[in-house]
C-alpha cells in the first residue's frame, strides 16, 4: 500500500497563471504558495517561509481561474510530484567539451492539486460561490508532459 497526499495552508505569492504543457499543449493553472513555520530560540521567535509550486490541471483548473489572487489564504490538497530536467552549468570551462561536461540533472518538487479552497471567506461577496470538488479533475498527465 502506498500514499502520496499533501495538504498545505498558506498564502498566494502572486496571481495564478494559465499555462500550457510543452508537448501536448494541455491547459493548467500554476501558482506559488507560501507556508511559514515559527519556533522559539532563547525566548525569541524565529520563522522560515517555504514556497511551493502548485499546478492544477484540466477542467478544475479552468473552473477556478480568476477566483484566486495574490495574498489569498488557501487550502491546497493534492499529491507531491518530482520532475527532473537536464540543465547546463554556468559555463566557466573553455570550449564545447567543458560546457557539455557541466550539464547537470536538476530535480524539483511541485504539488499537483486536486482541490484548492479559499479560506478568507469574510472577504468574499455573499453570492460568490467557489467551484466544488464535484468538478472532476482531468486524468493526470504523464511526467513527460510536465512543462518544468
Amino acid at each position: 500500500m502506498f500514499l502520496n497526499h499533501i495538504t498545505l495552508v498558506g498564502f498566494l505569492g502572486k496571481d495564478p497563471e494559465q499555462k500550457k504543457t510543452r508537448s501536448s499543449q494541455k491547459n493548467f493553472l500554476a501558482f506559488s504558495l507560501a507556508t511559514q513555520e515559527s519556533w522559539k530560540v532563547d525566548g525569541e521567535w524565529q520563522s522560515r517561509t517555504d514556497w511551493h509550486r502548485v499546478v492544477v490541471f484540466g477542467k478544475y483548473g479552468e473552473a477556478i481561474t480568476g477566483i484566486f489572487h495574490k495574498g489569498d489564504h488557501v487550502l491546497v490538497e493534492g499529491t507531491l510530484v518530482s520532475n527532473s530536467y537536464q540543465r547546463e552549468g554556468n559555463g566557466n570551462g573553455k570550449g564545447k567539451k567543458a560546457k557539455a561536461a557541466k550539464q547537470q540533472m536538476q530535480t524539483f518538487w511541485n504539488v499537483r492539486a486536486n482541490s484548492v479552497r479559499k479560506l478568507n471567506r469574510a472577504d468574499q461577496p455573499a453570492n460568490e460561490t467557489l467551484p466544488s470538488g464535484s468538478v472532476e479533475p482531468s486524468p493526470t498527465p504523464d511526467d513527460s508532459d510536465i512543462p518544468f
